[in-house]
């Protein structure tokens, strides 16, 4: 990282993504090559500290576990890096979709229509207080009432309809990462939604295009983007994930954390089979000093615990895209990821639930990158690195200089121009 407080370096063809979790934090470093190719060349992940629900609770804690994966990164690549895209796990959000019309007095509708009929008034109108933009995805245009119009460009009418999915998240946990980040001397290029980011490493385009709702399943949270189209036109958080289910198992077993959480990996499932009376688990009681104190239960005792939460998960994701209307624009397709995902039996619970076909999400293979960081665990990190090189965070293979990346609400909306257009 950065030392210091002079003018940073532009290191040529290196991009940083930041996954700041609940559980864990993950930092990837990656080249680009001359073609837009990725290679990665740096990983660094660790426990991380001081974060709830995907809000932080202790900045110093915090910091010092970015700090340290950042640098185990950096080891790794033999790069230091300056800047990073970073994910945004937050789970208070607020997922509008905002139209509005544009006259443009029947000429060729060009570049500078979709400019100057961009009003960020618009969008921030209905925001709710204390709430930060964080996307303004465009999903759709009109002409004249005709809709259905992915590129306007080149076409003539007298008013453009402008279709944006708007995405905002409280401030003072968005001012609490970006402080936390800027004292280990990094430079946020990017911030992007974690289910928005999982969903480019993890969904194929017919997926996009026909309907599916994306369940990324973290330690602290899980969260939800739907698609149609081609585009995200949903975005929520529950603040239920796979910690929760390991302290289900400290308390209704009484055990360790620590020994929640293996048993929880080794033997936890969603789902009963019929072994599961005659299996036996040896499980270790909270506050006992020999190791010989251990209680014997059965593992059906386990799933039961389990399965609550695990349920409890789906049936919230279900109503709140009934509450949003999304729960038939999504089609019949789900996808999970994420570290929770990988629970048996979450996938055929999931599909019972929802009343959906039901599949595990893997990021795409990323050259560079090795087995045991490729896992449904690391989506959101490898999406990162997909949105950093698309969209704009890293061009013509170099790192953007710090005064380049646009600043406060309106400076970002000019950069969505960018991106989209």
């Amino acid at each position: 990282m950065k030392k210091g407080n002079g003018h940073p370096k532009v290191r040529n063809g290196l991009v940083a993504v930041l996954d700041v979790g609940t559980t864990k934090n993950a930092c990837f470093i990656a080249r680009v090559g001359g073609d837009g190719g990725l290679r990665v060349i740096g990983v660094g992940h660790q426990i991380s500290r001081g974060v709830r629900c995907g809000t932080i609770i202790d900045m110093d804690a915090t910091e010092a576990a970015i700090r340290g994966t950042v640098e185990v990164a950096e080891q790794m690549a033999g790069e230091n890096i300056e800047g990073v895209v970073v994910n945004l796990s937050a789970s208070e959000l607020s997922s509008r979709l905002v139209a509005y019309d544009v006259a443009v007095s029947g000429h060729e509708i060009g570049e500078a229509d979709l400019r100057n009929g961009f009003d960020p008034g618009v969008l921030i109108h209905g925001q709710p207080r204390e709430h930060e933009l964080v996307h303004a995805i465009p999903v759709g245009y009109s002409i004249d009432g005709h809709r259905g119009i992915r590129d306007p460009r080149g076409m003539y009418g007298e008013r453009l309809g402008v279709n944006v999915h708007v995405v905002s998240a409280k401030t003072g946990p968005l001012r609490n990462l970006t402080t936390c980040i800027a004292h280990c001397h990094l430079e946020i290029e990017d911030r992007v939604l974690s289910p928005f980011a999982s969903a480019l490493a993890c969904l194929v385009e017919d997926e996009k295009q026909l309907g599916v709702t994306l369940i990324d399943m973290g330690g602290g949270c899980s969260a939800i983007a739907v698609f149609f189209d081609g585009e995200m036109v949903y975005a929520d958080s529950i603040p239920i994930g796979g910690m929760h289910v390991t302290r289900d198992i400290a308390r209704g077993l009484s055990t360790p954390l620590s020994h929640a959480e293996r048993i929880k990996t080794l033997y936890g499932s969603a789902l009963p089979s019929p072994s599961d009376d005659r299996e036996i688990l040896k499980v270790p009681l909270v506050g006992e000093e020999t190791e010989g104190e251990l209680n014997q239960v059965p593992r059906s005792m386990l799933v039961g615990i389990v399965r609550p939460r695990i349920e409890e998960t789906f049936e919230l994701v279900r109503a709140r895209l009934e509450a949003a209307g999304f729960d038939k624009v999504a089609g019949r397709r789900v996808v999970l990821t994420g570290g929770a995902s990988q629970l048996p039996g979450a996938r055929e619970l999931a599909g019972m639930v929802l009343d959906k076909q039901v599949r595990l999400g893997r990021p795409k293979p990323i050259p560079g990158l090795a087995e045991a960081v490729a896992g449904p665990a690391f989506s959101a990190c490898a999406g990162l690195l997909h949105h950093a090189t698309k969209n704009g965070a890293v061009e013509f293979g170099r790192n953007w200089r710090p005064e380049e990346v646009p600043n406060g609400r309106f400076g970002r909306l000019g950069q969505w121009f960018r991106e989209n257009f």
